[in-house]
């Protein structure tokens, strides 16, 4: 099939007998042009199907008007309401967003950053992948100097802004929560350590062993990627040790509401044989039985933080933006899936 020639200003400009200077202002509702003709203008436009070139705009204004986004997951509630945020503040900003998934692999998260300079986006905002080590796919981005901004799991020798929760307290606060309810061999099932988020949360449970005279045994720290198969094996792994576990902190509350489901097939009461506490507040952890105490991360607030210190950078462009670390606050939310005293 034959496709139909792009109608332009020009086109329009000659049908109502008038200049393309008037068209444009006309389409762009200026003040200078009377409401009659502009709604002329505008009728006729939506009659012919015009539709306005932002690409040749955009070129002459060296901006596209976007910004990308490389998350690390989809299938992720915490992901979903951080894009909910970005979205929120970049839409009130006037920019569209192009979004990249790494699939949690350094390589598809290098292609999606290269892809994305090409696309030649506005900024980007990006949370790593587990096994990413080299950051140098960020380079280009930072040579041109186009902003970004990382969140969630972040490298915290990259010069740039960086949105996090306090990961460290937070494991602390998850792991003195189970101390406090009577817990004295605490198991803890987390991901890469390589990531930020993991491994500060391990140093906040260590730290709360310690300062509560426990001795930390590397035989009860399982890493794996926190798949539904993986969770049913961390479960298996728990439930086989002699003596078992009283208590466990893990960093992810699906992996937590699996881990629960499997420990509970077995026999295993919760919180009477084993108290659990999750991480991020997922919807999963209310409905889980029993509920499922954890740490409230809030994505929408870590989104919306992100996205704002970005704006901030592309609206003044030739200003320094020194890099900082902003702190979004987490808190622990208590369950019944903990609560051990009665």
């Amino acid at each position: 099939m034959k496709r139909e020639k792009e109608v332009t200003i020009y086109d329009l400009a000659r049908i109502m007998k008038i200049s393309p200077a008037t068209v444009s202002r006309g389409l762009k509702n200026h003040p200078a042009i009377k409401m009659e003709t502009k709604n002329k203008i505008q009728e006729l436009a939506k009659e012919l199907g015009y539709r306005s070139n932002n690409f040749a705009s955009n070129l002459r204004q060296q901006k596209t008007h976007t910004i990308g986004v490389i998350v690390h997951e989809l299938n992720s509630n915490f992901i979903t309401s951080v894009l909910a945020g970005i979205e929120k503040v970049t839409t009130e900003s006037g920019y569209d967003l192009i979004i990249g998934h790494s699939s949690e692999t350094s390589k598809k998260e290098a292609a999606n950053a290269n892809n994305l300079f090409h696309k030649r986006v506005d900024g980007l905002l990006a949370s790593l992948a587990y096994d990413t080590e080299s950051l140098q796919h960020y380079d280009p981005f930072l040579k041109k100097g186009i902003p970004v901004v990382f969140f969630d799991r972040v490298d915290k020798d990259t010069p740039a802004t960086k949105v996090v929760i306090d990961n460290y307290a937070a494991g602390y606060a998850a792991t003195k929560h189970l101390i406090d309810e009577g817990c004295k061999r605490i198991a803890h099932i987390t991901a890469s350590l390589k990531r930020n988020v993991y491994n500060e949360r391990l140093q906040g449970y260590k730290q709360a062993l310690n300062d509560n005279a426990l001795c930390y045994k590397e035989e009860l720290v399982i890493i794996n990627d926190l798949s539904e198969h993986a969770s049913i094996e961390a479960a298996d792994t728990i439930a086989s040790m002699n003596p078992m576990p009283d208590g466990i902190f893990i960093t992810n509350d699906f992996c937590a509401a699996v881990v629960m489901q499997t420990l509970k097939e077995k026999g295993i009461r919760i919180p009477e044989d084993i108290a659990v506490v999750g991480f991020n507040n997922d919807v999963i952890s209310k409905i889980v039985e029993p509920r499922l105490t954890t740490i409230n991360y809030p994505g929408i607030k870590i989104g919306e933080a992100a996205a704002l210190k970005l704006v901030e950078q592309l609206r003044a462009p030739h200003e320094h933006h020194e890099p900082e670390m902003v702190f979004v606050d987490a808190e622990l939310i208590v369950r019944k899936s903990s609560l051990k005293k009665k």
